[in-house]
């Protein structure tokens, strides 16, 4: 109950939004809207609009765009299915709102549909909660000349008999009118959503109407009688037991609470009936929901139907676990990152010189998030995964003080630092910190993996970072891996990247198990085996690529043998040292100085350690470091 508590909390923190639209752009720039639902409503796609007068009387119709719209719901319209013909109380399917629904399709048993329809709004009508606009769509609906009027105004189309068209053939009618462009099925499915006309003024849409919205709202709450108490407030309120669904999406059926084992199994013994297990106020359930869905649209990180979400109650924009430092409030920590990772700290004075700036820096990223206005704010991470088309089952959650949050994560990112390079709004961006879930399962798992293997590895990553546990071993073999192929890759870019992620991990693994720290300034005092044995393949590398330059491009020696190089490296280094002496030749003097080097790191390793026994991840460190150091100091003699 903890959860939902927490996003009920979160909902009467915002509930001053409810009803409010707002906009985001999606990954492929696409505006899609949002909001905080109002209590005891709900969403749907509506098809056609039509627009009433104050005195009953259409005075438009039109088919529109798949359009979320919000609406006034009850609690068994909002679980109807099957021949359960339960209507909405306002905007709802043509077999609900229009009264000539049978003379047009000739359905009798719908025909109680619309009657009901008619009843509940008719109710709300007449009772102290009513609006005026309301009472208008109540009107003009009494008439029953709904689909009459569609089809005279050609928004409805029927057939020589006069029902409803259930398709449309195009090679003998034409094209497709816009009703049957909208509708995947038969016209009778079509969803109507009313809007009022006042001539001269501009008018709040009706499912944007905030008093309409509250009027609906306590006149609902009038018809909750029965009292009993909540498990998540522990106060006496109208319970449910028909609690929301459409919570990742407006078409999804999958719900967190239900309970439907009052026959057969009746509930494996343990209860006697559902509300022993979880009784939850009609209030709770709706906001606890409604927040949810809200969270849901406006930051949830959505793979493979897997909701993986991050938020505070007070302040729902926190810092995301599976990200990485490339967002611009950690901008600071990027940079003190990357003066710890490319500079060996050796004296005292430099170790005080960034233990301030570490200071000064976490200072400024808390006062851009604001975290001082929070001090008693929470932080909760949530995953959410439906395994059946009906149940949503919580994978995992926690809350967290927002210091302690904000203290591991900033943690996880120094201790998984590494220099990395992605994309951001077309321009590449380096940063330092530890790579982002999504990055580290493409570059363990191949360029282009299946949503199912992202969604694994961002679930199994998050105790890593929240609770101090060690990455998982196939995951840093995995990394490791594919970073000694890079002819997996198709763009070097791409092997850049897996080859970075690659050192962030063996660093953060071997950072846990021996407590020791690597960083990506090149460390000439390592003599550990593997980082000289990465070193010597660097400097392979760069030697061959100087003597091919830019006009040739394709894979140096060191870069072709670079897997069996990590499986047999004294072997495999007789054959590359062999390969590069043409390239020496070729680089005269500056060849020299690359002989020279290789000799120094040759020098450092003890005879018995030049074996063919296989390398461990700790050679990409050496690696990357020794080919950073070479460029970084390429590029400074060309500048002098």
């Amino acid at each position: 109950m903890s959860y939902l508590r927490a996003l009920y909390k979160t909902y009467e923190e915002h509930e001053a939004q409810a009803g409010e639209v707002f906009t985001k752009e999606t990954k492929d720039k696409k505006e899609i809207e949002y909001t905080l639902l109002p209590i005891s409503h709900t969403t749907q796609t509506a098809h056609i609009e039509m627009v009433i007068t104050l005195d009953g009387t259409l005075y438009d119709a039109q088919v529109i765009e798949k359009i979320n719209t919000i609406l006034p719901f009850t609690e068994s319209s909002g679980s109807r299915s099957g021949k359960n013909y339960v209507s909405h109380m306002l905007q709802d399917k043509l077999m609900y709102v229009a009264g000539d629904y049978v003379t047009y399709t000739q359905e009798e048993d719908k025909r109680d549909a619309h009657l009901f329809y008619l009843e509940q709004l008719g109710e709300w009508c007449t009772s102290p909660y009513s609006h005026p606009h309301v009472q208008a769509i109540y009107e003009y609906v009494k008439k029953g000349t709904l689909i009459q009027d569609l089809v005279e105004r050609s928004i409805l189309h029927i057939t020589e008999s006069g029902l409803l068209r259930s398709k449309w053939d195009t090679k003998q009618d034409g094209d497709k009118p816009p009703i049957f462009q909208m509708l995947a099925g038969a016209q009778e499915s079509a969803f109507v959503r009313f809007n009022i006309h006042v001539p001269e003024k501009v008018i709040v849409p009706v499912w944007r109407n905030k008093e309409i919205h509250d009027a609906y709202s306590h006149f609902y709450q009038t018809k909750l009688q029965d009292n009993d108490l909540c498990y998540v407030t522990g106060e006496y309120k109208p319970f449910t037991v028909r609690h929301p669904n459409k919570l990742r999406n407006s078409g999804d059926k999958a719900k967190l609470i239900s309970a439907n084992d009052s026959t057969g199994f009746t509930y494996r013994g343990r209860f006697k009936d559902s509300f022993e297990a979880a009784n939850i106020s009609y209030e709770v359930s709706q906001k606890a929901h409604n927040a949810l869905k809200w969270l849901i649209e406006r930051q949830g990180k959505q793979v493979d139907g897997r909701i993986f979400l991050v938020w505070g109650s007070k302040n729902p924009d926190m810092p995301e676990v599976s990200n990485d430092l490339s967002s611009d409030v950690f901008q600071g920590l990027n940079f003190l990152l990357e003066q710890r990772d490319t500079m060996l700290i050796q004296s005292e004075d430099s170790k005080k010189i960034l233990a301030d700036q570490h200071s000064q820096i976490i200072s400024g990223i808390k006062k851009n998030l604001n975290i001082h206005e929070y001090e008693d704010e929470k932080v909760y991470i949530l995953t959410l995964d439906a395994a059946t088309p009906g149940r949503l089952a919580v994978l995992y959650y926690r809350d967290l003080d927002i210091k302690d949050y904000f203290t591991r994560l900033l943690k996880w990112h120094e201790n998984c630092s590494w220099q990395h390079t992605r994309k951001k709004n077309n321009e590449w961006v380096r940063y330092f910190g530890a790579p982002s879930f999504y990055t580290i399962a493409h570059a363990a798992y191949g360029p282009r993996p299946s949503d199912k293997v992202v969604k694994g590895v961002m679930e199994r990553m998050l105790p890593c970072v929240l609770d101090g546990r060690k990455i998982p071993m196939d995951i840093v073999r995995s990394a490791v891996v594919r970073a000694s192929n890079p002819q997996f890759y198709d763009q070097s870019w791409e092997w850049e990247q897996a080859l970075g992620v690659a050192c962030s991990v063996v660093k953060k693994h071997y950072y846990d198990k021996d407590k020791e720290v690597y960083t990506v300034a090149l460390d000439t005092t390592n003599s550990n085996r593997d980082y000289l044995f990465g070193r010597l393949l660097a400097v392979a590398d760069v030697l061959e690529r100087n003597a091919l330059g830019k006009e040739e491009n394709r894979p140096t020696n060191a870069l072709r043998y670079m897997n069996a190089f990590s499986r047999h490296p004294a072997r495999t280094w007789a054959t590359i040292q062999r390969n590069l002496q043409p390239y020496q030749m070729k680089l005269r003097e500056k060849g020299i100085f690359y002989t020279k080097l290789i000799d120094e790191i040759g020098a450092q390793m003890e005879i018995q350690d030049f074996t063919d026994t296989p390398l461990t991840g700790k050679y990409l460190l050496g690696y990357y470091s020794q080919r950073q150091a070479l460029y970084s100091k390429k590029e400074k003699n060309e500048e002098e």
